[in-house]
């Protein structure tokens, strides 16, 4: 008698609930953004050491505009730079996901996989554990045939990560979007096929 009303419930919540999240790990959630990643994400895209191979640090209005590009691309093709949230302690750390560059060059278009994380969570594999789960998402989910990455020729921590996760190194390229002069300018270029 009482299980009726219940299973409409079932029905309506359980999927609403599960379209948040995308991919999970075993320590890691990757999902939709929420309100309570605000605060979390303004500091990590202000601390210096993580945004050290960025031009610059961002501010809490150019983070908080990002958040929202990074949901609304989200809800449009079914993937993006997801939220990552660890399981032990519910915690917002930062990003990992796949996106399409917004700039030129002799490889685009095409959809790359990135990550950003608090400075408190690097070095515990996290981002190698994010971005594997990302590619076969984006392998076995989406149906892509190649992903690339891309970083600084400084950023050693990343392109270690791009190596962890079974890409090659597919040659170097001048970020369109940087000035000409800028010891950012020189990318390296990774590239893993299906």
């Amino acid at each position: 008698m009482y299980s009726l009303p219940l299973k409409p419930l079932i029905l309506i919540f359980i999927p609403q609930i599960m379209s948040r999240i995308f991919i999970e790990t075993p320590r890691l959630i990757l999902r939709q953004w929420t309100e309570a990643d605000h605060k979390p994400y303004i500091e990590l895209n202000s601390d210096e050491d993580v945004m050290e191979f960025f031009p610059s640090v961002s501010t809490e209005a150019q983070t908080l505009a990002q958040i929202e590009r990074f949901m609304n691309r989200i809800d449009q093709i079914g993937y993006g730079f997801f939220a990552v949230e660890r399981k032990d302690n519910q915690q917002f750390i930062g990003f990992t996901g796949l996106s399409q560059p917004g700039f030129e060059s002799y490889f685009t278009p095409c959809v790359e996989i990135g990550w950003r994380l608090s400075r408190a969570n690097w070095n515990q594999g996290f981002a190698t554990e994010a971005a594997k789960a990302c590619l076969k998402y984006g392998f076995d989910t989406l149906g892509l045939d190649k992903i690339y990455s891309f970083t600084s020729v400084h950023n050693k921590r990343s392109e270690r990560v791009m190596q962890k996760i079974g890409m090659a190194k597919e040659g170097m390229f001048e970020h369109p979007l940087i000035g000409d002069g800028h010891f950012l300018r020189e990318h390296v270029l990774y590239k893993i096929s299906r």
